[in-house]
C-alpha cells in the first residue's frame, strides 16, 4: 500500500468504529475481533519503512476506542481573540 492508501484505510476504520462499537455493544469479544481484523489487514499492507509510524497511529485509534492499552488524553483549546 502506498502512504495516501494506508491514511484512507485508517480514516476509513476510525469511521467504522462507532458502528462496530455499536453493533457490537453486547459482545467486547466480537467488537476486539473486529477491531483486530482490521488492525491486521492495515498492516499486512504496510511497507516495511512505514510500519513503525502506521502502527503507532493504529495504537492511538485503539486507545480511543478502548481496544489498546494506554492513556487517553484530553485537552483544552483556548480560544484567542482576532484582532481586527
Amino acid at each position: 500500500m502506498t502512504e495516501a492508501e494506508i491514511d484512507a484505510a485508517i480514516a476509513r476504520l476510525e469511521g467504522e468504529m462507532p458502528d462496530l462499537q455499536h453493533r457490537h455493544h453486547r459482545d467486547l469479544f466480537a467488537f476486539a475481533n473486529a477491531w483486530a481484523q482490521r488492525y491486521d489487514a492495515i498492516l499486512a499492507g504496510t511497507p516495511d519503512n512505514l510500519r513503525e509510524s502506521v502502527e503507532q497511529r493504529l495504537h492511538r485509534v485503539g486507545v480511543r476506542w478502548g481496544m489498546m492499552t494506554g492513556m487517553r488524553l484530553t485537552g483544552q483549546f483556548p480560544v484567542f481573540k482576532q484582532q481586527a
